[in-house]
């Protein structure tokens, strides 16, 4: 019923436009002209149901009023044809859109009113190009006051137009503000996502981001195919390319370490021992340098680099029954065993962070909670410190801050994921994630924003992003990653990508892209 009185009054308001226009160029002795979706003649007009402006009204028009039209869009170039055009009235009617073109070629145009026609939005530079625009009525409308008009505002700030006090009817934290007195900083408007860049055809288990010399380089370690797969970006095709591989066996991390410009990498594998390459810069290939003693490193899975007081340290979890984690020092020609942590305690991931100005590691371990070493200066060793309580079954855990504050992601694959903060004394809980399946819980920070990236192998991998208002991670994003074992970001040519290992998938690469959702 409310669309055929609106079709009726439509073809009602086109009717009375276009038998004054037919009576005025009669007057003139002019051949009647017509708007688009009528027809006329020396004493008549008929007009159809049209629900656009026309086009074709006098080039010589000064002003224009449509009230309850019956209109419901305006179309791009609708007043092409009447540049003179000072006035322009739309009031109370109901438009589904309006172009962004729709007021293109008014540049005389003096007064503008959108008033009363339910608009929620407006197109981004809808008044692009009216510079003679000295007052425009948008009242009576149910403006949302959200990023896609965002741009409305930073117009009313900048131009010399008088607009009527206008109140938001959303969102919540907007409802029955004033929009005149919002500024263009109140909107967050900048969001971000990691897309999907590039899909490698192989598995792998870790992934290490490292720079060396000038350039920014990729490895991961390929257990199935047993090698240390290296990648370099080409600054002018802008993607990874195949660099070199080391051949190894049953590879599970392959770890790289720059000492005074030059490049060591870490090779861990199940069987045959582990190892230690250097890059020969003269040849132009890795040559192995130094086997890792097999009695303490029976069953290695994780490496952890670091330095302390300008000296040089590895250490290397240990997930044997026999094995021992431990820590290796550069002593300027190769690596020897510094010091052995704890034996027969099967760690499964080891991290190196700073707590309260002082070096530390976390080992996890499948057999007891997650122990906290400290480095002693004097002894110029770790000591053992603490736990963290109440969290058994630790796969890993792995550090970030935000403002200065100490939080860690603590991995579990049977049970909740936790994220704890450092109160001082010790760690304690401030959130858990579902996370069944799970062998990887990865904070990653790009520029002020603090991701947190869960994998998992029975479902999509999920992102979260810090809150600070919360101070806790929020939902953010879905990836689809198989079976994911490790995240890494690398920062090149001001583009940041995430690199995503997969034990039973493709290895992907993502772009964190940046969205301004006002746009």
């Amino acid at each position: 019923m409310g669309h055929a009185h609106r079709s009726i009054r439509g073809c009602t308001f086109l009717l009375w436009v276009a038998t004054l226009l037919l009576l005025a160029e009669s007057r003139r002795g002019k051949q009647p002209r017509c708007p688009s979706g009528c027809t006329c003649t020396k004493d008549n007009a008929l007009c159809e149901d049209v629900r656009s402006v026309p086009h074709s009204f006098p080039p010589d028009v000064v002003s224009l009023s449509f009230v309850k039209s019956g209109f419901t869009e305006i179309a791009g170039g609708s007043f092409l044809h009447t540049p003179s055009l000072q006035l322009l009235l739309f009031t109370a009617n109901s438009f589904d859109s309006i172009d962004e073109d729709a007021f293109q070629g008014l540049p005389h145009l003096e007064y503008l009113s959108l008033a009363y026609n339910n608009l929620e939005t407006l197109p981004k530079d809808i008044f692009k190009g009216m510079d003679a625009l000295t007052k425009v009525d948008l009242r009576g409308n149910m403006f949302s006051c959200d990023c896609k008009l965002k741009w409305l505002v930073e117009w009313m700030y900048s131009t010399n137009a008088t607009v009527d006090q206008l109140y938001c009817s959303g969102p919540p934290p907007y409802q029955g503000r004033k929009m005149n007195d919002l500024v263009p900083q109140s909107f967050d408007c900048i969001t971000a996502e990691f897309a999907l860049k590039k899909t490698l055809v192989f598995e792998s288990i870790s992934v290490e981001a490292f720079t060396f010399g000038d350039d920014q380089y990729v490895v991961y370690a390929q257990p199935f195919s047993g090698i240390c797969n290296f990648m370099e970006w080409d600054h002018v095709n802008m993607e990874f390319r195949a660099y070199d591989t080391i051949e190894s066996t049953s590879t599970v991390v392959c770890k790289p370490m720059v000492i005074d410009n030059h490049l060591f990498i870490v090779v861990a594998q199940l069987f045959g021992g582990s190892h230690i390459y250097k890059r020969d810069s003269s040849a132009n290939k890795f040559i192995k340098i130094q086997d890792i003693d097999i009695l303490k490193i029976r069953k290695p899975n994780d490496i952890e680099t670091f330095s302390v007081d300008g000296e040089f340290f590895f250490v290397i979890a240990d997930s044997s029954k026999a094995g021992s984690t431990t820590v290796y020092k550069w002593n300027g020609n190769g690596f020897y065993s510094h010091q052995s942590l704890h034996p027969w305690y099967r760690d499964t991931d080891v991290e190196y962070l700073d707590i309260a100005g002082k070096p530390h590691l976390i080992l996890s371990s499948s057999s007891q909670r997650p122990v906290i070493y400290q480095w002693s200066r004097a002894q110029k060793q770790f000591d053992r410190r603490t736990d963290i309580p109440e969290t058994d079954d630790v796969y890993a855990v792995k550090h970030f801050k935000v403002k200065g504050e100490l939080f860690v992601c603590l991995t579990r694959f049977i049970g909740d994921s936790k994220v704890m903060k450092w109160d001082g004394s010790m760690f304690t809980e401030i959130q858990t994630m579902p996370s069944r399946g799970s062998m990887v819980f990865q904070p990653v920070s790009i520029g002020n924003w603090q991701y947190a990236i869960l994998g998992s192998d029975y479902s999509l991998t999920q992102v979260y992003q810090w809150d600070t208002k919360k101070g806790q991670f929020v939902h953010f994003q879905e990836l689809n990653v198989q079976a994911p074992r490790a995240f890494s970001l690398i920062s090149i040519d001001n583009r940041e990508f995430l690199l995503a290992s997969s034990f039973k998938g493709k290895t992907q690469i993502y772009e964190h892209l940046m969205i301004d959702l006002s746009s």
